[in-house]
């Protein structure tokens, strides 16, 4: 499962599932761009060595931002032959209660935040193999059990994973004849700060009764299944969506 000589383009890298995803890949060969709203990201860019991560602070919302940090990634280390679309945030709220505001800020991050990032890269893969280069590319979006069979108080959080899932099947449509593949995986409950409600004492009891393997994900093992799918191991898996969940949503 080797990512050497591999430019990957990770966002939400400054913490939990997204730094693991570029610590895991930066060690499996690959130079990693580290995009995230967080300043932390350079941090974490730092530990990893100049010579092969780089972090971009600004929203993936942001066309321009986007724009600019795959441009200046791809010109600094070369051409991008992986993308990961992590970045996250969430807004809780009850349907009748939700504010227009949180809806739209949820679905901005994850679902026109996944759009943008994937037609910045996607670009540039399809016209590096119109060149001539025949290394292909992948794409995983970081998707969640909420957009596979809903949530409670977190309609725009289910909405927008759901979104992604979807946004990954059309791509893979789209640059199959390309060689690019585009996968999502559907994660349960990733020890990560944006899940400390869920398994806080409240909740927890109640939702490790539901898993299987009787545990959260520990976000170094939600990294390996990511970097399966970016690497050469996954070379005939496109259009799928893999779900990690200790067995919480089970789908035949």
């Amino acid at each position: 499962m080797s990512l050497e000589g591999r430019m990957v383009v990770i966002t939400g890298a400054a913490q939990g599932i997204g730094r693991a995803v570029a610590e895991r890949a930066h060690a499996l060969g690959a130079t990693v761009a580290l995009l995230d709203l967080q300043s932390e990201a350079k941090a974490v860019a730092e530990s990893l060595g100049a010579d092969r991560a780089r972090a971009y602070v600004g929203s993936v919302a942001d066309p321009d931002f986007v724009e600019t940090a795959v441009a200046d990634f791809e010109a600094t280390f070369g051409a991008v032959h992986g993308l990961v679309n992590n970045a996250g945030i969430t807004r809780t709220a009850l349907i009748e209660k939700m504010t227009l505001a949180d809806w739209q800020t949820v679905i901005d991050v994850h679902l026109t935040g996944t759009f943008l990032l994937t037609q910045a890269v996607g670009r540039r893969m399809v016209a590096r193999i119109k060149g001539g280069d025949t290394s292909g590319g992948s794409i995983v979006n970081i998707a969640s059990d909420a957009g596979v069979q809903g949530t409670f108080g977190q309609i725009n959080y289910g909405a927008a994973k759901a979104g992604m899932i979807g946004a990954a099947m059309s791509a893979a449509r789209e640059w199959a004849r390309h060689g690019i593949r585009a996968n999502s995986i559907a994660f349960g409950v990733v020890e990560t700060p944006m899940t400390e409600v869920v398994r806080g004492e409240k909740f927890r009891d109640t939702y490790l009764s539901k898993i299987p393997l009787g545990r959260f994900t520990l976000p170094e093992e939600a990294a390996s299944p990511v970097c399966f799918l970016l690497s050469d191991a996954a070379s005939y898996v496109t259009g799928q969506r893999l779900s990690v969940n200790g067995g919480f949503h089970m789908s035949g």
